[in-house]
């Protein structure tokens, strides 16, 4: 029998730890707390977990400190938690490391299905393969299950950068980044008309087919399918 994936929580608000604790644990999950950002990070490095809950304001080292000092020894996957919107900007933008980004106050079974998917990307169950995706960089375009796509230069830059990193939270501000050669006209709402016409796209392509995610007030994320 397969032993249940370990995910550690590292959050010093007791009734916070103790809510994603009784969840995890009901959903299957082996779990533990600590509250301190050097325990945790002594923790991960002696016994990795399968994936790591990190709150960002932490006693001791920050949750951004813990996340880059992981990285230094460690590809296991992070959720990170943080107490406001506009600060998933900043975090993007210092490109702590972590994998993904849950806003408080969260749904405790959002935070379930969170972890779930993580543990299947690093299994290696979801991922954008090339039977699924094919990137032409010299010809700007895309293909979706042996279908081009037909996207505008912008739009091609777009999902390349959501394509390139699966379950990854990007923000406005970074795809504005990916699609700098076009920056006359792009504004944040800009951004969300063309990430409506790529799901229209790809939805033409494959019916049923929602992979990009909405981040609220942050940005969006690319979901391989299952």
């Amino acid at each position: 029998m397969t032993e249940p994936r370990h995910v550690l929580v590292v959050e010093d608000d007791a009734k916070i730890a103790q809510l994603l604790l009784d969840y995890l644990r009901s959903d299957g999950f082996a779990a533990s707390a600590v509250a301190d950002g050097n325990l945790a990070l002594a923790q991960i490095e002696r016994t990795p977990p399968a994936v790591v809950i990190l709150d960002l304001m932490l006693p001791g080292l920050d949750g951004i400190g813990v996340c880059r000092a992981v990285r230094q020894f460690s590809d296991v996957p992070i959720l990170m938690l943080t107490a406001r919107v506009d600060e998933v900007d900043r975090l993007l933008g210092l490109d702590t490391g972590a994998d993904d980004y849950v806003c408080k106050p969260f749904s405790p079974r959002e935070i379930v299905a969170r972890v779930r998917a993580l543990v299947r990307r690093s299994d290696g169950r979801v991922s954008v393969s090339p039977q699924a995706w094919v990137v032409d960089d010299a010809g700007l375009r895309i293909s979706w299950r042996g279908q081009w796509l037909s996207l505008t230069p912008l739009e091609f830059r777009m999902l390349r950068l959501l394509l390139s990193r699966p379950g990854r939270v990007f923000a406005r501000a970074q795809l504005l980044d990916s699609v700098h050669a076009d920056l006359r006209d792009v504004s944040d709402r800009a951004i969300d008309s063309h990430v409506k016409n790529l799901r229209r796209k790809i939805e033409t392509a494959e019916p049923g087919s929602n992979c990009i995610a909405s981040v609220y007030g942050v940005g969006y994320r690319f979901d391989a399918p299952d």
